[in-house]
């Protein structure tokens, strides 16, 4: 029986497609729900058309309160039964009320070479520390920001002239190839890292 994934999205969910998308033939899970707190995120419209369930909770009517944000998203999810859930690009960070029940069945995918770079603009930081070696990493989620176990990472190398719009360009299309092989070994029981 497939392992049974949920996908956190925001925006326009790429990372989300590429699992989606290599979720076919003998792969030990599928993606049964996209989650996402923004109703009009592509990844959500992507998914739809793909007749993939979907799930919206607006954070923003909870306001600073993300227990009850988070407990909204735990009752969405509660008739799927999941197994997995990959944040793909979901923006908003979780606390360890909700994090802790999935400790050890939640993946993330992060725009640096972890531990380097927790948190946000990564490629500009990359660049302002003049580092030759950039890339991404999955890993699984503590209830530390950008820490937990890391399953897999893949390199690129910075070169001159490049701008932080080039470097995501370029290390998005590893995470495309990063992600979807971590969630497969990771599905199919296996946690030793992923090198590319």
């Amino acid at each position: 029986m497939s392992k049974r994934v949920g996908i956190f999205v925001s925006g326009g969910g790429s990372n989300m497609r590429a699992l989606v998308e290599d979720m076919v033939g003998d792969h030990a899970a599928r993606a049964a729900v996209v989650v996402s707190n923004n109703e009009t995120a592509g990844g959500i419209a992507w998914a739809r058309a793909q007749g993939i369930a979907t799930e919206v909770i607006d954070h923003r009517p909870f306001g600073e309160d993300r227990a009850s944000f988070e407990a909204a998203i735990t009752a969405a999810l509660a008739p799927y039964e999941l197994d997995i859930i990959c944040l793909a690009g979901f923006m908003r960070v979780l606390t360890a009320g909700f994090v802790t029940p999935w400790q050890g069945r939640m993946l993330n995918i992060h725009p640096s070479l972890l531990p380097k770079y927790k948190g946000l603009h990564t490629h500009a930081r990359v660049l302002a520390a003049g580092d030759m070696d950039h890339g991404c990493t999955v890993h699984l989620v503590t209830a530390a920001l950008d820490d937990g176990p890391i399953l897999g990472q893949a390199h690129i190398s910075v070169q001159d002239g490049d701008t932080a719009s080039m470097l995501a360009n370029r290390v998005l299309e590893q995470e495309h190839r990063l992600y979807p092989a971590v969630l497969r070994r990771f599905a199919a029981g296996e946690t030793a890292p992923v090198m590319l």
